[in-house]
């Protein structure tokens, strides 16, 4: 049982082809924006959504690191749309997947600390050891740091996968009683029922949040090396 429960989880083939291609072409094709001579009621709100988004996203930056912002941007609405896609019927989720999830985190991660080092190299050293240091507690502090900034991208990769996945199983054990209880009570039935609605909306907001809070950390990571 347990076994089957994760196997929602792999990623689904058809005729040899790994179906995980077409769930990731799909965010460009849904956002690619149609030749228009005035925008419509979607474009002015996805506009809108946008510029809000950015605005909140470089209020703690320096100027320095406006340059980055259609880049979170991107990476904030190609997550969101790839955590929303698994909540359709019959669909895949990639970022349920450990390997995409660090393939972004890794990437992103060594970028901020790469234009760290190359623009305010003392700077970017310094956060490894803070003022006033004893001699005796120098070694074990920059060690402590060195691990503490080398796990960032790990904390990034597996903070959203472990979040879609619980909510994913929960889903889908709850899902399975609503199936299972109907002859044995109604009442039950549509409690569960009730319950997974809601767990739906729940997942919702969770893939919103954790595309968000993906992108607010890299935000912070930038902060400290711009």
């Amino acid at each position: 049982m347990t076994m089957n429960l994760f196997n929602q989880f792999m990623t689904p083939h058809m005729l040899g082809i790994p179906l995980i291609l077409l769930a990731l072409l799909m965010p460009p094709l849904l956002i690619q924006p149609k030749p228009r001579l005035t925008p419509n009621r979607t474009a002015m709100l996805q506009t809108w959504l946008m510029m809000m988004f950015t605005k909140q996203l470089m209020l703690p930056l320096n100027k320095p690191g406006h340059s980055w912002s259609l880049p979170l941007l991107m990476i904030m609405t190609y997550i969101l749309l790839l955590n929303l896609l698994g909540l359709l019927p019959y669909t895949f989720t990639p970022t349920t997947q450990l390997s995409l999830n660090m393939g972004l985190a890794i990437p992103l991660w060594l970028a901020t600390v790469l234009i760290g080092l190359r623009n305010q190299p003392s700077t970017s050293l310094a956060h490894m050891l803070p003022t006033g240091t004893p001699l005796l507690l120098i070694p074990i502090l920059i060690t402590i740091e060195t691990i503490s900034l080398i796990i960032r991208p790990l904390a990034l990769g597996v903070r959203l996968t472990a979040n879609l996945t619980a909510g994913h199983l929960l889903m889908t054990l709850i899902s399975t009683a609503a199936m299972t209880l109907p002859p044995l009570s109604y009442t039950l039935a549509a409690t569960t029922t009730v319950i997974l609605i809601m767990l739906m909306t729940l997942e919702i907001a969770v893939a919103v949040i954790q595309a968000y809070v993906f992108t607010l950390l890299l935000s912070l990571y930038l902060q400290e090396n711009t």
